[in-house]
């Protein structure tokens, strides 16, 4: 194993160390046949980030890249002496692209066909091309990084992101949990110039802890969003989950779907954003009832690690483990609830939204 590790990391610092001191460079097909057994993609160094980006054609490259246990990126990161180093596989890059490229095609048959224009359907567009343009160096935080700054310091965006001639209405509901992909979803809401308002389902403390209700609140005070809670009884389902009767999470997530729904219908305002990743590409966007319901973090094809580095920029993090209280206590009185636990999380490791490596210990901590 030693022997393995020393190997490719000697191998690519010989290759790596010569393009690191030209400064800021991007390398394609970098041919490693003869040492290693394949050729890199790309590879990306930023100088003033001292990020270095690796490319490899596709996973099981990836996995070489990385090293069991990430021992290869690890030591590398450390010999040359980097900030960070990000080991993606070029053909799953090509099927998030390509997801994008279907998003982005279905906002542009929408765009036209709308009652009054919608800046933030376009500035959504605008980010869509940019991501796809260039996913290997797309960072949120970087890209947006003047507007967060102003963000946080100011509590409102600038004038060039959203005109002071454009309505202050409301243009879009965003369900927000708390956790780190629907935070994800409400900050590139707010980037976005939709003027969002976050509503919060509350099913009561065993599903909707407090940890989750503090970080609902640190990121509507961070932004200066409108926040509102929604109260709804979900007793049955708590009770038959605690009796083994179900699963709770299909009925869960459906009864909090049906309560935002409602509340979109009521309130009349034209978008509803979900932190989903899933369904993808043109059914990331769809019309039901007269709005329009946005699984923003499927639209963008972000990955998890994505959704957890903006939301951090806030101070909003993950929390761990899978679920909420109530399936941790299912899991202990029904143990084989946990197989269809184990379903879901590799139902986002398939669509390529968890890495392997993070679906494991999510399945580790249901065990």
């Amino acid at each position: 194993m030693k022997l393995e590790v020393d190997y490719m990391v000697e191998t690519l610092k010989t290759v790596l160390i010569p393009m690191i001191a030209e400064g800021s460079v991007e390398y394609s097909d970098i041919n490693l046949n003869k040492e290693l057994g394949f050729s890199i993609e790309k590879i990306i160094y930023n100088e003033k980030t001292r990020n270095l980006i690796i490319i490899a054609p596709d996973r099981p490259e990836k996995s070489s890249l990385i090293g069991k246990g990430g021992w290869v990126v690890g030591r590398l990161r450390e010999e040359l002496n980097v900030n960070n180093i990000h080991v993606d596989a070029y053909s799953d890059m090509i099927i998030r692209i390509y997801r994008m490229e279907l998003a982005m095609r279905k906002l542009e048959n929408i765009i036209p066909n709308m009652e009054t224009p919608s800046l933030p359907l376009k500035n959504l567009n605008d980010l869509l091309i940019q991501r796809i343009k260039n996913l290997g160096e797309f960072n949120f935080s970087t890209n947006f990084e003047s507007e967060l700054e102003f963000l946080k310091i100011n509590k409102r965006l600038k004038n060039d992101l959203i005109g002071d001639d454009l309505s202050k209405d409301h243009k879009a509901i965003v369900a927000l949990s708390g956790g780190v992909d629907s935070s994800f979803s409400l900050i590139v809401a707010k980037l976005m110039g939709f003027n969002p308002v976050a509503v919060t389902v509350d099913p009561g403390n065993i599903i909707l802890p407090s940890y989750f209700k503090n970080s609902v609140e640190t990121l509507t005070n961070s932004l200066n969003v409108s926040h509102e809670y929604i109260e709804v009884d979900m007793s049955i389902i708590v009770n038959d989950a605690l009796d083994g009767k179900i699963h709770p999470c299909g009925r869960c997530s459906s009864t909090i779907e049906t309560a935002l729904i409602n509340y979109a219908k009521k309130s009349k305002i034209p978008f509803l954003i979900f932190g989903d990743f899933l369904a993808t590409g043109s059914q990331s966007i769809i019309s039901i009832d007269g709005f329009w319901r946005i699984n923003l973090p499927a639209m963008l094809s972000a990955t998890k690690g994505e959704t957890k580095s903006l939301s951090s920029y806030f101070n909003i993090t993950s929390k761990g483990g899978y679920g909420c209280p109530l399936i941790n206590e299912v899991h202990k009185k029904h143990p084989h609830m946990r197989r269809y636990s184990m379903q879901r999380i590799l139902r986002e490791t398939r669509a390529g939204v968890l890495e392997p490596g993070q679906a494991l210990n999510l399945i580790t901590r249901t065990l």
